[in-house]
């Protein structure tokens, strides 16, 4: 039997649990996959010593980039990005990789059109060094936006409201804003300067239609929850523990 997890906190909620259970169901494989809901990284050191062995790990928020201290050994895109949500464990090393970069490129690249030149980046925790990277990749120029002004940081949400978005025909909710069960929240940025021309997509996959999207959706704006890329960074995760 091979063990695998999800690292996280309030995570009772998860994607991936249910998405590997039924994947292990399906196609009767021995493996289990578990929730490992910590209230500090520092926990993360039970998990590492627990009784029962384990090949793989997905790791969700808060902890992309604070894990990566308890790792032996980094592959070359996770290193790049700064961020981490897959661990392959073996012979006891573990090392991290990102499949978030993956999943976003994969699952955005059918929405493109012609038009879609540059990016607004909401949030810089994590998923936003994944998706960065992805856009990289991509061709697309993107600008980070957060609270507070920084050399990364070309936007805060007041200056976005003076400089406006009329330029930037993609925008990306990386931050946590209107999970569930705070479903009544969104980021602050100008929606009624959206147009049909703008890209909403929204890394949250819960609730499907996050009040960021509705706000999209009013304007006639494309609108793409982070389910797919879920799917899409979940399957590559796999093909890391089984390679």
């Amino acid at each position: 039997m091979k063990n695998f997890g999800l690292l996280g906190k309030n995570i009772d909620y998860s994607f991936s649990r249910g998405y590997f259970k039924d994947k292990f169901e399906t196609h009767k494989l021995d493996c289990t996959y578990n929730n490992f809901d910590l209230e500090t990284i520092e926990d993360f050191e039970s998990v590492k010593t627990s009784k029962t062995p384990l090949s793989g790990l997905n790791v969700t928020i808060p902890y992309k980039q604070v894990v990566i201290p308890y790792l032996d050994a980094l592959d070359t895109e996770a290193k790049e990005i700064g961020a981490v949500n897959t661990i392959k464990i073996k012979n006891g090393k573990l090392t991290g990789y990102n499949t978030d970069h993956y999943g976003f490129e994969h699952s955005l690249k059918p929405h493109l059109k012609s038009h879609h030149k540059k990016a607004l980046i909401l949030g810089t925790g994590g998923a936003s060094k994944a998706v960065a990277f992805a856009l990289k990749k991509l061709g697309i120029h993107f600008e980070y936006v957060s609270r507070t002004q920084s050399n990364a940081v070309k936007f805060t949400y007041k200056s976005l409201e003076v400089e406006g978005i009329d330029d930037y025909q993609i925008i990306i909710n990386c931050t946590p804003l209107g999970t569930f069960p705070n479903i009544d929240k969104c980021p602050s940025i100008p929606y009624d300067k959206i147009t049909s021309k703008h890209l909403l997509y929204d890394l949250i996959y819960n609730p499907e239609e996050t009040l960021f999207l509705k706000h999209g959706k009013e304007k006639n704006a494309r609108c793409i929850n982070g389910l797919n890329m879920l799917r899409i960074q979940a399957e590559k995760s796999w093909e890391i523990w089984n390679s």
